[in-house]
């Protein structure tokens, strides 16, 4: 009797920090009135869906206004860099780890949408994070990868044509980190100001 008492008060506690640790709003974007997911995880607030505000040097996959309503806009480097709305930014690679590490084994799987992806490439969206595969955009206007990869911009350079980050595959659960071109289009996903 006293181990069910136990294990009650382990499963209320389990569940009262991760609903602490996680939690869902909502956030309006004054400059275009779109409404946007948003999701805490851990200290960090993020948007819960790729970003889709129109600007320079930004892209709806295929130019397809339909592409731009389920996955948002690819940019450029430097569009990404000033595309989140006052209050906003966009991730430094540092906070793509934090959210990482919080996040922790099989992370892609964790994080990536529960629909969407090519093949058995679905994750559980296990944090509301409901990461989704744009695909990208290349410098001569062709596209690629939708359905099969999702590529999002950090803040993070490498040099001055190359800026690192974040990426993950149908294929696996990891959250792969390289660096692309910046002159590339890939999804943006903005996080809140501290």
């Amino acid at each position: 009797m006293k181990i069910k008492a136990l294990l009650c008060v382990v499963a209320i506690l389990f569940i009262a920090i991760y609903a602490v640790a996680q939690e869902a709003g909502t956030f309006s974007d004054l400059r275009n009135k779109k409404d946007y997911k948003t999701i805490k995880i851990g200290n960090q607030t993020w948007m819960a869906e790729n970003l889709n505000f129109n600007t320079s040097k930004s892209w709806c996959y295929e130019n397809r206004k339909r592409n731009c309503k389920i996955y948002g806009r690819l940019y450029t480097y430097d569009a990404a860099m000033s595309a989140c709305p006052t209050g906003w930014h966009l991730p430094s690679d540092s906070d793509w780890t934090a959210l990482i590490i919080y996040v922790g084994s099989d992370v892609g799987t964790k994080l990536k949408s529960a629909s969407g992806w090519n093949e058995t490439g679905n994750g559980t969206d296990t944090y509301g994070f409901t990461a989704l595969p744009g695909g990208s955009r290349f410098s001569n206007g062709t596209f690629g990868s939708l359905g099969g990869h999702g590529y999002f911009w950090s803040s993070t350079q490498l040099d001055g044509d190359n800026s690192w980050l974040r990426y993950m595959n149908f294929n696996n659960g990891i959250v792969e980190y390289y660096y692309f071109r910046k002159n590339l289009g890939f999804s943006v996903r903005c996080i809140k100001d501290l």
